[in-house]
């Protein structure tokens, strides 16, 4: 059972503006491994190329000191869910993955039945590597495979091919029964058959969960440089209601936009993220959201690798950090909580932000008349019409 915190502004006009929990939100805990081989032409996640071994020591003694330094903000909360990220996780060795993990466990206090993922990218892992994961106490895999055309993983300048992709679910169903497979749709030259082959194979394999990622070019990334053709809009909508119809009749709930599960298999992580849960992170360039001494912070870390190991060896990791004003909390929530095809109950809004429903109200209004967001005294959630337009829908909430 979720436990739901009830929050308030506080009375203390001395105070005007911290928040008063009961209970604060659930946490998680985010890990950022910096580095990849080389760099993906559409890839906008912070990571850099490395052409030499990672630099495990040193990694290992920051990522640590980092945490040591952060602790004090979760104030021995129970940390839910861990997140390994990257970059490219799987280039770290299996001992360096087993001694991340042990330091988690010295400084955090972490649930019994925690959920934790590591990302791993077909060519840069093997058995040894598994086993070493789920003796460490992963319990859930990620597998960055994108697409089985050959074709386009040449395009996109993937680094592993498809027997790769094939070897690779292979050994991870050896050791895991909690699996997400990563895919892209709408890629350049994509055909509505090439997608049809991309989901028979996904879906042959039977993972827990699928995450299915509309492709699009973004900012500071090679391809915005020299973009590639994509699809059109209306073979790009096909192409949608192809992943979900197909997904469906085979058994996946479409939860999220992007996010289809077994029943009850769920990423838990990322759940928390869309539910507005807190979430410290650590490496360089990660983020966090933590809900702390009556207010709600953010914190980036230094995303330079070097520079971020340096700084957080001497316990000064945060590059930036700053509160959440009522603007930011009320636009932030709807932000992450309208990617819910369920949508959220309307006492979350106040219990994860402290503010009444009715600071909103003209938004919902105006959401609700457009068409693209349904509510009644239950629920509030986007339409089907709200879910294909999402950025249309949650422009609505930014604030003027």
């Amino acid at each position: 059972m979720l436990l739901i915190p009830s929050a308030r502004r506080s009375p203390d006009k001395s105070e005007e503006g911290l928040l008063d929990f009961d209970l604060l939100p659930p946490i998680s805990l985010y890990v950022h491994m910096p580095w990849c081989t080389r760099k993906c032409p559409y890839c906008d996640f912070y990571s850099r190329a490395i052409s030499t071994p990672v630099p495990e020591e040193l990694f290992l003694a920051a990522m640590r000191k980092d945490l040591e330094s952060s602790v004090a903000l979760v104030k021995g909360r129970q940390i839910s869910t861990i997140y390994i990220g990257g970059g490219t996780p799987s280039l770290l060795s299996a001992g360096c993955i087993k001694k991340l993990m042990h330091g988690i466990r010295e400084l955090l206090l972490i649930a019994p039945n925690a959920e934790i993922t590591i990302e791993v990218n077909p060519g840069t892992f093997d058995l040894e590597k598994v086993r070493a994961y789920r003796d460490a106490g992963i319990n859930r895999l990620s597998l960055g495979i994108q697409t089985f055309s050959q074709r386009h993983l040449d395009l996109l300048r993937r680094t592993h091919d498809l027997d790769q992709a094939k070897e690779a679910i292979r050994i991870a169903r050896e050791s895991f029964d909690n699996i997400n497979f990563d895919f892209m749709y709408g890629l350049p030259g994509q055909t509505i058959d090439d997608l049809d082959r991309d989901l028979s194979m996904a879906v042959s394999y039977a993972p827990e969960h699928l995450s299915f990622y509309h492709f699009s070019i973004e900012p500071e990334t090679e391809f915005e440089t020299a973009p590639p053709e994509l699809p059109d809009d209306d073979s790009v909508a096909d192409m949608q209601d192809m992943v979900e119809v197909t997904l469906a009749v085979a058994g996946y709930e479409n939860y999220e936009v992007s996010a289809f599960s077994r029943p009850g298999l769920q990423c838990r992580h990322n759940v928390n993220y869309w539910q507005f849960g807190d979430y410290l992170s650590i490496g360089a360039g990660s983020h966090s959201k933590i809900t702390t001494d009556g207010k709600v912070i953010r914190q980036t870390r230094y995303a330079d690798p070097a520079q971020y190991m340096q700084l957080a060896l001497k316990g000064n990791a945060v590059d930036q950090q700053y509160v959440l004003t009522d603007e930011d909390l009320s636009f932030e929530f709807m932000l992450n909580a309208l990617r819910l095809r369920k949508g959220f109950y309307p006492e979350m809004f106040e219990e994860r932000t402290t503010l009444s429903l009715d600071t909103i109200k003209p938004y919902l209004n105006k959401a609700e008349k457009d068409g693209l967001l349904y509510r009644d005294p239950t629920i509030i959630r986007p339409t089907e019409k709200g879910m294909r337009f999402l950025s249309d829908l949650k422009l609505i909430f930014l604030p003027e």
